[in-house]
């Protein structure tokens, strides 16, 4: 496969996942499926906006440059057909830099959330304070623990699935960011196998 065409199918992989990103982060908005009472009363991480920004659009800049690699067709530069194909090959790697920095944002963002838990209170008064009960990853392997937060309903199960899938789809994405930052190295060094100009353009 051209070193084009891999970036395009890698392009094609990340823009699903940045929207699904930005999702999962809005959805943690709204704490147990609900309007928060106060934004006071949603987690911390959530404002970090490490799904929205980091893994949706620091992501979907290079994913729109990996799929516009394939149809580059920039030759010519200094009297070699080829070196325009190789530019956009090396810029490409500038970009998975960017997406692998938003990337790994999110993630780690996830993991702090998912280590400290939810925002939560641990009675149903009105007035309840929202507070964190859990330490240190604690719930996590202890389900009795999460009877403790009675408001919102539901907020550790809401707020362990989508920082998982926030942590998942952000290891994900760097990681196809880091296999484009090496086909990009490959195609600068040895040009798109492929050609730049069609059968007669120069690798």
């Amino acid at each position: 496969m051209c070193s084009g065409g891999f970036a395009k199918c890698l392009g094609i992989t990340l823009i699903p996942l940045a929207i699904l990103c930005i999702l999962c982060n809005i959805l943690l908005f709204f704490p147990g499926g609900v309007p928060a009472s106060s934004n006071d009363n949603i987690t911390e991480e959530v404002w970090y906006f490490g799904g929205i920004l980091g893994s949706g659009v620091l992501m979907i800049f290079p994913a729109l440059v990996f799929l516009g690699l394939k149809n580059n067709d920039c030759c010519g530069c200094c009297g070699n057909e080829s070196c325009g194909k190789r530019f956009a090959m090396f810029t490409s790697i500038i970009f998975a830099g960017v997406g692998l920095v938003g990337a790994l944002y999110s993630t780690i963002i996830s993991a702090a959330a998912i280590n400290r838990g939810p925002l939560c209170a641990t009675d149903t008064a009105s007035n309840a304070t929202f507070f964190y009960p859990f330490q240190n990853g604690d719930y996590l392997s202890n389900h009795t623990l999460w009877d403790e937060c009675q408001q919102p309903e539901r907020i550790v199960p809401w707020h362990l699935t989508l920082f998982s899938l926030l942590l998942i789809m952000g290891l994900v994405q760097a990681a196809l960011c880091g296999f484009q930052a090496i086909n990009g190295l490959i195609g600068t060094i040895c040009g798109d196998c492929c050609g730049c100009c069609g059968s007669d353009g120069a690798v």
